[in-house]
């Protein structure tokens, strides 16, 4: 039912309940206002002032924000609020967005509620733009329990990581774990890395790079275990096991396969294949696009070997058009010019600093070849 009000529409939300007493039947109605879309609901009127007059909010922005709040029974004092944000050290500017991202703070007893949160996330220390950016990127934060989620995440993740500035780099990664309750989870995979044979330190890379695989369903985890370690040869403790693992887990296993079904259309044998991703996961991270034209480049055009480049996977990784292309192309013309120059792997030649390889390819020809350096230079400008 539609009615007006003050020329504003409204909402009726009428509710029926039937009470049965000496044989008669009761009806109540209830009933429950809400405001349309195009009308801004009394309670937060005074929220909407209270954020243009004390953070400098737009009306629109506060407008905005207040609509986050339900309700304001328990709005007392957010001057309180503010200040005690002051007084760990935010300025206003980190204020408005972290008031603007979880408005429900202002709602939030400081002593009580507040300051032991915010307190929790300093002592690891978590302060200032770290802390404001932590929060933005989930503000439920503010609304878990203390015992029930903060401290538990972060006893875990201090208990495998080390450090307290491991454990932030962690949560500034993955701001979730501290709403998600994963500490019981993450429990669980860390110790089947552990049984598995995974060292702590591994353990610890593959935390740091990626925090969220501990929130996965176990059964996740020991499939990776499995494709790493049989599938591609990867010992458990070897130390490029947390990079294989993570080159695998990024990505769906068709894109795996279609990636290495590329190497073996130019040659490579699958001892090859394991051999690079043993070395050098990342080659399989690569999109099919880079692999195809590095894969031509090195082996169609320069004539390598799979074997040779199995034996140095990290050229596969290289930019083409940055580095290599222009490198191949100076060489060339020393060869034409029948210079004479160090005779060099291809692999030093790609790793090769680009000072070094200026001081050891260009720079000596500047008188034989004056354009050669200018020429150079502008093929590798970024």
């Amino acid at each position: 039912m539609h009615i007006r009000f003050r020329g504003k529409a409204v909402v009726v939300s009428t509710q029926c309940s039937i009470y049965h007493c000496n044989g008669y039947r009761d009806f109540r109605f209830r009933s429950q206002y809400l405001y349309s879309s195009t009308s801004t609901p009394a309670p937060t009127h005074f929220l909407v002032k209270y954020l243009v007059d004390s953070l400098g909010f737009s009306d629109e922005e506060a407008a905005s924000t207040s609509s986050k709040v339900t309700s304001l029974k328990t709005f007392k004092n957010p001057d309180l609020v503010i200040n005690f944000l002051k007084q760990i050290g935010l300025d206003n500017t980190q204020m408005k967005k972290m008031v603007s991202l979880a408005p429900k703070m202002l709602l939030s007893d400081v002593s009580k509620t507040l300051k032991p949160k915010f307190q929790c996330l300093m002592d690891i220390g978590l302060s200032g733009s770290d802390l404001v950016n932590v929060i933005a990127r989930d503000s439920k934060i503010v609304e878990r329990g203390l015992d029930t989620h903060l401290r538990p995440t972060i006893d875990r993740l201090r208990r495998t990581l080390g450090s307290d500035e491991n454990v932030v780099k962690a949560l500034k990664r993955a701001p979730w774990l501290l709403t998600f309750g994963a500490h019981n989870i993450m429990e669980t995979n860390l110790l089947l890395l552990k049984n598995c044979g995974v060292p702590d330190e591994g353990i610890k890379t593959l935390v740091l790079r990626n925090p969220r695989y501990f929130a996965q369903n176990p059964e996740w985890i020991k499939g990776l275990l499995h494709r790493v370690e049989n599938d591609f040869r990867v010992p458990l403790d070897s130390p490029m096991f947390p990079y294989g693992f993570h080159t695998l887990a990024s990505q769906k296993q068709c894109t795996v396969d279609r990636k290495i079904g590329i190497f073996k259309s130019f040659g490579w044998s699958d001892n090859e294949i394991f051999e690079m991703f043993r070395k050098f996961p990342y080659c399989i991270a690569q999109s099919e696009v880079k692999i195809q034209k590095a894969l031509n480049l090195y082996i169609n055009e320069l004539g390598s070997e799979p074997a040779y480049l199995a034996s140095q996977p990290s050229v596969l990784i290289y930019s083409l058009e940055k580095r290599v292309l222009p490198r191949m192309q100076v060489l060339k013309i020393l060869d034409e010019n029948k210079l004479e120059r160090r005779k060099l792997a291809l692999y030093t030649v790609v790793s090769l600093s680009e000072t070094k390889f200026i001081d050891y390819f260009v720079l000596p020809y500047k008188d034989q070849i004056p354009d050669l350096y200018e020429s150079h230079k502008k093929t590798v400008a970024p």
